[in-house]
């Protein structure tokens, strides 16, 4: 894949986020997509980033002292590179954690 086509898939990938994340209540969960970069920001003011790394084809996502960088699979799907899942359910479970109710993602 080059890196136009890498682009445009990720940008396509965070756009469905954003979009679905828009559903939630902007005084739990703010978020703003622009530049290849998704920034959730909760009510305590804390963030959590998701960003594209064209050079690496990899999406990262961080959040708080963690940090997952997810690249595609086979089935076309980004999975964090140390096996620790696939993006919409990583990044589920982090809204999940830090909204205190089950945020589900499977959408995107």
């Amino acid at each position: 894949m080059d890196d136009h086509a890498f682009g445009k898939l990720a940008d396509a990938v965070m756009a469905r986020l954003f979009a679905i994340l828009q559903d939630e209540d902007p005084d739990e969960l703010d978020c703003d997509l622009a530049m290849g970069v998704l920034t959730m920001e909760f009510a305590d003011g804390k963030k959590c980033v998701l960003n594209r790394q064209a050079a690496a084809h990899q999406l990262w996502l961080a959040e708080g002292a963690t940090a997952w960088h997810f690249a595609l699979d086979d089935a076309g799907r980004f999975v964090d590179t140390k096996g620790r899942g696939e993006l919409t359910a990583v990044l589920g479970d982090v809204l999940s954690r830090r909204l205190g109710r089950r945020i589900e993602l499977r959408k995107a």
